[in-house]
């Protein structure tokens, strides 16, 4: 394993601060879905996320591509990506939160590099190398020592709220793939618009279906200006943006080492906490930098002698 050149150095850099800024992002939406859980049914709650990321969307995509790139786009993809991608996955997540609680969708989450890394061997002949191994044990071993030394967190839920989220999980991951693949001709901002779109379209439907037939409504005499405020956060910070970062790095990176960074996840969380007068675990910390480093090495961006020899 040798030293990257320095522009392609910069450029993976440079993807993989972005992308941990769209984790950050999305960590940061997962306590502000807490506020709203207790008093919004999953589904309606999925729909109104994702149709306030596609409006937030849809404008900017219009004012930077133009008026063609947005008529022209494949809006039948962007339906059937959306629905079974990020639709469905929003859905399961909210579900599977609402059984257990932000730590266990973490936690979950941690599953997805190796869901991402296999599809990338299975469907692009991704070769298996020791740094690719030996990153992604790191980042799967980081990612579980940083929840484990949460402060006061009592432990994961497991049963089928977990199913839930691996649902979710594995959902997110193929649609994050498919948006990538299927619009090869789009900015990255035209492929996050265009499947948010067609998830908010197919959920959307979905919830008022279940409104027709008398499923559950939001507890209305419980929501007030915060609760409003929490949703816009959810949405066009924790979803909108966060998405947005997210696609722009699978473009550079791929799925599978994109993923690798879903394990700061849980940090990211008790940084936020901590931000807002909790207590701070070095443990964590220290479990985070475990996650940052298996990153670096399965990409090489950390040159290790050793696993040279033993390719060579």
């Amino acid at each position: 394993m040798t030293a990257l050149p320095a522009p392609v150095l910069k450029s993976a850099l440079t993807a993989n601060l972005i992308c941990s800024a769209s984790m950050l992002l999305w960590a940061a939406g997962l306590p502000a879905a807490q506020v709203l859980i207790p008093h919004v049914p999953p589904l309606l709650l999925a729909a109104a996320r994702i149709g306030l990321s596609a409006l937030f969307l849809l404008p900017i995509w219009w004012l930077m591509d133009g008026h063609r790139a947005v008529l022209r786009a494949n809006w039948i993809y962007g339906c059937l990506i959306g629905g079974t991608g990020f639709a469905l996955g929003a859905f399961l997540m909210t579900k599977g939160q609402s059984l257990t609680g932000p730590v266990t969708v973490a936690v979950i989450s941690a599953s997805m590099p190796v869901i991402g890394i296999a599809l990338e061997v299975l469907l692009d002949r991704r070769r298996m190398t020791l740094g690719l191994l030996l990153g992604l044990a790191l980042s799967l071993l980081g990612g579980l020592l940083v929840v484990n030394g949460a402060p006061g967190e009592a432990g994961i839920g497991l049963g089928i709220g977990a199913l839930f989220c691996f649902g979710s999980v594995l959902a997110f991951t193929l649609g994050s793939r498919w948006a990538v693949t299927f619009f090869p001709e789009l900015s990255a901002i035209g492929r996050t618009t265009v499947t948010l779109t067609g998830a908010a379209i197919c959920i959307n439907i979905a919830a008022l279906a279940s409104l027709a037939l008398g499923g559950a409504r939001p507890d209305w005499t419980s929501l007030g200006w915060p609760d409003f405020g929490a949703l816009i956060f959810y949405s066009v910070s924790g979803m909108a943006i966060s998405q947005l970062l997210w696609i722009y790095a699978v473009g550079r990176l791929g799925i599978g080492l994109s993923s690798l960074h879903i394990n700061l996840t849980p940090f990211y969380v008790m940084l936020i906490v901590f931000a807002l007068g909790g207590a701070w675990s070095w443990t964590q910390a220290l479990s985070a930098g475990i996650v940052g480093l298996g990153v670096l090495i399965a990409q090489g961006l950390i040159p290790l002698p050793f696993l040279n020899r033993r390719q060579t």
